[in-house]
C-alpha cells in the first residue's frame, strides 16, 4: 500500500525547490559578475580603451569633421607625447607597487644636461645627448637603490629626489634658457624628436612615433619576457616573489633605472616639442603621468594592469582637452572631467578587487 505524502513533506519539497531556484538565480548573477570581473582582470586596458573610443565618437558627433580630421587626431598625439612617454616610465614603477614623484624633475634635468654640455662645455651634441640619457639612468638607479637596498618607501624617496633634482636643475642651469634659434643653428640633434612627418593633412613628430613604439616594446617586454613577469610578481606580492626565487632587489633597481632612462628620452623629446632647453618646463609631468596611469586602469596597489592602458589614459586626457577647446568650453571643465575619471578609475579597481575576493 503506497504512502501518500503529507502536507509537511509537500511543504519541505516546495521549500527545497524554491531554494534551488534562488540558488540558481544567485549563481547566474554571480556568474555574470565574475565573468565581467575576469574580463577586466585579464584585459585591464579594456575600460580605458572603451572610454577613449566613446570620447572620440561623442566629440566627433558634436564637432564633425572639425574633430575627425587627420590633422586634429594627429595633433592629439603630438600634444600628449611628453606625458605619454613619462607615463610609460611611471607605469613601470607603479606596477611594482611603488610610485615615482621625481619623473618630471629627472626629465627636465636630463634635458638641461644635454643643453648645458653642448653650449657651456662645447661637447659634441650627440655625446651631450648620451650624457643626458646617462644622467637620467643614474638618477633612476639612486631611486631604485634606496627603495630596494635601504628599504625606504618609494613615496618618500622620490619625493625627496624630486626636490633635490629640482633644486640642482635650477642651480646648475642658473635658471638660464637656451634659445631655440641657437639650438637650431648649432645643435639640431637636440630638436630631433620635434621633426615633423607630413602625410597629407596629418602631421606626426618623431616624438609621437617614439612614444607609440615605446609602448609597444614595453608591452611586449612585460608580457613575453621573464623580466616582465618578475615585475608583475614583485608588485603583486614581493615576499612571495622572493620565496619563488625572484631577485626582487635587482628587479626594482632595473625598473627605476629604466624609468630614469625613459624620462631622459622624454627630456630629449621635450626639447624637440618646445624648441628650447628650459629649466622651468615640464613642472607638472609627475602629476600628469600619474593621472594617465590611473585613468589607464593600472592598479596603484601594483601587480595588475596593462601598460597600454597608460597610453589610452594619456590619449583620453588629450581628447578631452582638444575636444572641449574646440567646443569653446572653459578649461576648468577639462580638469573637472579628468578628476571624475580618476575617481571612477580607482573605484573600478577597488570593485574588481572586492569581487575577486
Amino acid at each position: 500500500m503506497s504512502e501518500t505524502p503529507s502536507k509537511g513533506q509537500d511543504y519541505e519539497a516546495s521549500l527545497a525547490a524554491a531554494s534551488t531556484t534562488v540558488a540558481e538565480f544567485e549563481h547566474s548573477r554571480r556568474g555574470f559578475v565574475h565573468r565581467l570581473q575576469h574580463a577586466l582582470h585579464v584585459n585591464p586596458a579594456l575600460v580605458p580603451l572603451i572610454v577613449l573610443v566613446l570620447a572620440i565618437v561623442v566629440f566627433g558627433l558634436l564637432l564633425g569633421s572639425k574633430f575627425f580630421s587627420p590633422f586634429a587626431l594627429t595633433l592629439i598625439l603630438q600634444q600628449v607625447q611628453i606625458v605619454g612617454i613619462v607615463a610609460a616610465a611611471q607605469s613601470l614603477v607603479i606596477l611594482t607597487a611603488g610610485i615615482d614623484l621625481s619623473v618630471g624633475a629627472i626629465m627636465v634635468m636630463s634635458s638641461v644636461v644635454m643643453g648645458q654640455f653642448t653650449f657651456r662645455y662645447g661637447i659634441p651634441p650627440a655625446v651631450a645627448v648620451a650624457c643626458g640619457l646617462a644622467c637620467g639612468t643614474a638618477l633612476g638607479f639612486v631611486n631604485g637603490w634606496l627603495v630596494s637596498k635601504v628599504k625606504l618607501p618609494p613615496f618618500i624617496v622620490t619625493l625627496g629626489m624630486w626636490q633635490i633634482v629640482l633644486a640642482a636643475n635650477f642651480l646648475y642651469s642658473a635658471n638660464e634658457t637656451i634659445r631655440a634659434q641657437d639650438i637650431e643653428a648649432e645643435a639640431p640633434i637636440l630638436q630631433f624628436f620635434g621633426t615633423t612627418i607630413e602625410m597629407g593633412s596629418a602631421r606626426l613628430t618623431y616624438g609621437a612615433v617614439f612614444m607609440l613604439i615605446l609602448f609597444v616594446v614595453l608591452a611586449y617586454a612585460l608580457r613575453q619576457t621573464a623580466w616582465g613577469r618578475h615585475v608583475y610578481a614583485v608588485g603583486d606580492d614581493k615576499d612571495a616573489a622572493e620565496l619563488s626565487g625572484v631577485r626582487t632587489d635587482r628587479v626594482l633597481i632595473s625598473v627605476y633605472m629604466l624609468s630614469g632612462l625613459i624620462c631622459a628620452f622624454a627630456g630629449w623629446a621635450l626639447i624637440g616639442r618646445i624648441g628650447s632647453v628650459s629649466p622651468t618646463s615640464g613642472q607638472l609631468a609627475n602629476i600628469e603621468s600619474i593621472t594617465a596611469v590611473v585613468i589607464g586602469g593600472i592598479s596603484l596597489f601594483g601587480g595588475r594592469g596593462s601598460i597600454l592602458g597608460a597610453l589610452f589614459g594619456a590619449l583620453i586626457v588629450g581628447v578631452f582637452t582638444l575636444g572641449l577647446r574646440l567646443l569653446g568650453a572653459d578649461a576648468q571643465w577639462t580638469y573637472l572631467l579628468i578628476g571624475v575619471l580618476i575617481i571612477a578609475a580607482v573605484a573600478v579597481d577597488q570593485w574588481i578587487r572586492k569581487v575577486s575576493v
